[in-house]
């Protein structure tokens, strides 16, 4: 579950920096914006980028972060006194709202910044996580990720999907608020006590229902050629020579991490297992992409696949996920093939 054994005052100390920082820093920004507004749409022109606006788009984008980031702990705050922390109406109703301003959250975030980078969206089949149980494998290639499987899975059915995130995560004072109200794991993923954070995320499959679902990234990092290539050279210092020649041939993932996943398939038998693939946010996967406008005039591709329960195997679940990865790698070259092949239009309503 979230880090519940951090002591209180670890928990308010890091609160007692991040949130005034956030609120000042939002104040400072959104009192500014006539001023770095005309600067960032000086600095495009003289750049030659007047039409793609990339570097206004990015400010931009920084401020609906942090205007979420405001009305998200604004919002939080008025759960906690309309309901006295949980105790008026009980802890049912308390997920249940704390989940809903998750959803907003997210939306608001993710159809936010499709807006101002002028993005267009493909899908194929949501439909297939329309109810749960389910453990929802994604694939990690920026930070749009989290906000990406709110939007297409979490908002549409109003499930609630129980996170696995890395525990730096924290420092986002949404994040940190919210998210420690919901059943999410922030775990470390390195270091000492390991078997304890893999306990940790099996434990998020306990009591999945039909408006339920667990959310993991088994990459655990964005992918990089660098990442791939030392992953692959990990598995094969492990001696794990199957596994690293079907990871030889990736080109757009990174190995998935075993621990986790299978953690997870074994907490839950008979849950069926969505994967969610997408391509075309990779411009958010580092802040020099972001800034130089790649993904000005893009289009998100999304796809699920619902694989049910009784086609998983009992053994070799290793080599089963790395095949499936290795699916969602073609998909990906496919993908991005026929969007260079798509003539610009006009974005999906």
């Amino acid at each position: 579950m979230t880090p519940r054994n951090e002591s209180r005052p670890s928990i308010w100390s890091r609160r007692a920096v991040t949130v005034p920082a956030c609120l000042l820093l939002a104040g400072l920004v959104f009192f500014t914006a006539p001023l770095w507004v005309v600067i960032a749409l000086a600095w495009d022109t003289l750049a030659g980028t007047a039409r793609k606006r990339p570097r206004t788009r990015a400010l931009a984008f920084f401020a609906l972060y942090l205007g979420c980031e405001v009305a998200g702990l604004l919002a939080a705050s008025l759960l906690w006194i309309v309901t006295l922390g949980g105790r008026v109406g009980g802890p049912r109703r308390w997920i249940e709202l704390n989940a809903a301003l998750q959803r907003r959250w997210a939306g608001a975030l993710f159809f936010g910044s499709l807006r101002l980078f002028s993005m267009r969206v493909r899908t194929e089949g949501l439909e297939l996580a329309g109810t749960g149980p389910f453990l929802l494998f994604v694939r990690h290639a920026s930070m749009a990720d989290t906000v990406l499987a709110a939007a297409f899975v979490g908002n549409p059915g109003r499930l609630l999907l129980r996170y696995v995130l890395k525990r730096e995560l924290l420092w986002d004072p949404c994040l940190d608020v919210v998210g420690r109200r919901l059943p999410n794991a922030f775990v470390n993923r390195r270091g000492p006590g390991l078997d304890a954070e893999v306990a940790a995320i099996a434990s998020l499959a306990t009591g999945l229902d039909a408006r339920s679902g667990v959310l993991i990234y088994p990459e655990g990092r964005r992918f990089s050629d660098e990442a791939r290539s030392a992953a692959v050279a990990a598995l094969e210092g492990r001696g794990e020579d199957e596994l690293a020649k079907i990871a030889g041939g990736f080109r757009n993932v990174l190995p998935p991490r075993l621990r986790g996943p299978l953690a997870l398939l074994d907490a839950a038998p008979g849950v069926d297992v969505v994967f969610l693939e997408h391509t075309g946010f990779e411009g958010a996967s580092t802040f020099p992409k972001l800034w130089h406008g790649a993904l000005v005039g893009g289009t998100v591709r999304v796809r699920l696949r619902r694989v049910p329960a009784s086609s998983i195997p009992a053994e070799g679940r290793d080599r089963w996920l790395f095949e499936r990865w290795a699916e969602i790698d073609v998909w990906i070259s496919a993908a991005r093939a026929a969007g260079a092949a798509e003539p610009a239009g006009r974005r999906d309503p």
